[in-house]
């Protein structure tokens, strides 16, 4: 004959495991190493970076630190820039990709020496989306390119440890409508952003007839959509680029929201002799703080004119604010 509990029996056991439950509950404590973020170093190094400023605009005051994992400032990144399909659109896919990967190599060596206090992460910055003078099937005067050339950069990148970017020149369309295609790439934690708003072409212009346009609206957007995606995938922040090379450029730059899951940078994108490039860094990025600064060189632009030779890392980190990402097209 089987043996049967009764009903009363069987709560009253339930009862007990639940209270024996609760109670290893208040006794239990997580003991799971938690990420957290050295706040004095990062202190530290904002003043650093800072260069002894004296106007007060930098370091930049925020109210909250970024999340753990945080590659700025703790990291200078050195990035090369391109195209696979284009030989003019810079030093990424102007080479082939063995001697491409040793010059940016060479190039991170350079930095490191010239400040040995920095470790350098080596980067790769993908022109995803290119703007076109021809308005194209979509009508958008942009070409966005197969997964697959982005999938082949990114494998490029692993094999030197290096992040990657992916940089959209939206042409008649909009960060609002070129980004949530990107979104399974942004969603990896070595995967990072750039928008040019030169190629934002809000008035109707052909891409490369007038200079373009972002606002704050829209750079508020992509932090908005990236800090979603950081929260939602637990990743670490993302570095956001924002080229820049006039005022128009970006416009209502007080209005850019900080948020702890994405690190602005505006990189200064202007080609030509070493005190011109001083200058438009000066009037467009260091008057006109943001967060962090990058800084573009163009190994064959910036020695057009006299004095026909580009600044030197040295000279680049004496400038005010000292740039954290340095761009090489």
């Amino acid at each position: 004959m089987k043996k049967t509990i009764s009903t009363l029996a069987l709560l009253l056991l339930i009862a007990l495991t639940t209270n024996a439950c609760a109670a290893g509950r208040e006794h239990f404590k997580d003991t799971t190493p938690k990420a957290t973020l050295d706040t004095l170093k990062y202190d530290s190094l904002m003043k650093k970076l800072a260069n002894g400023d004296k106007s007060g605009r930098w370091p930049v005051k925020t109210k909250e630190y970024p999340l753990p994992g945080a590659i700025l400032p703790f990291n200078r990144v050195v990035a090369y820039y391109g195209n696979l399909y284009s030989k003019n659109m810079g030093v990424l896919g102007q080479y082939p990709r063995k001697t491409m990967l040793n010059k940016l190599k060479e190039e991170v060596k350079n930095w490191e020496q010239a400040d040995t206090s920095t470790s350098v992460v080596p980067a790769l910055h993908y022109i995803c989306v290119t703007a076109q003078a021809d308005a194209g099937r979509n009508g958008l005067h942009n070409l966005r390119m197969p997964f697959s050339q982005i999938d082949t950069v990114i494998s490029w990148a692993k094999s030197i440890n290096a992040i990657v970017f992916l940089d959209i020149q939206v042409g008649f369309s909009t960060v609002q409508t070129e980004l949530p295609l990107l979104e399974k790439y942004m969603k990896m934690p070595n995967v990072h952003l750039g928008i040019d708003p030169e190629f934002s072409m809000k008035e109707g212009s052909v891409p490369g007839k007038r200079i373009g346009t972002f606002d704050a609206d829209d750079i508020n957007y992509v932090t908005g959509y990236l800090a979603k995606l950081v929260k939602k995938n637990n990743l670490p922040p993302k570095i956001f680029v924002v080229h820049r090379f006039t005022k128009r450029m970006v416009t209502n730059y007080k209005n850019i929201k900080l948020r702890p899951e994405v690190q602005v940078v505006m990189d200064m994108d202007g080609w030509g002799p070493p005190e011109l490039k001083k200058g438009t860094y000066k009037y467009f990025i260091s008057d006109e703080p943001v967060q962090f600064t990058g800084f573009k060189l163009f190994y064959k632009n910036d020695i057009k004119n006299k004095p026909n030779r580009m600044l030197t890392p040295k000279e680049v980190l004496n400038l005010k604010p000292a740039p954290i990402y340095i761009q090489y097209q």
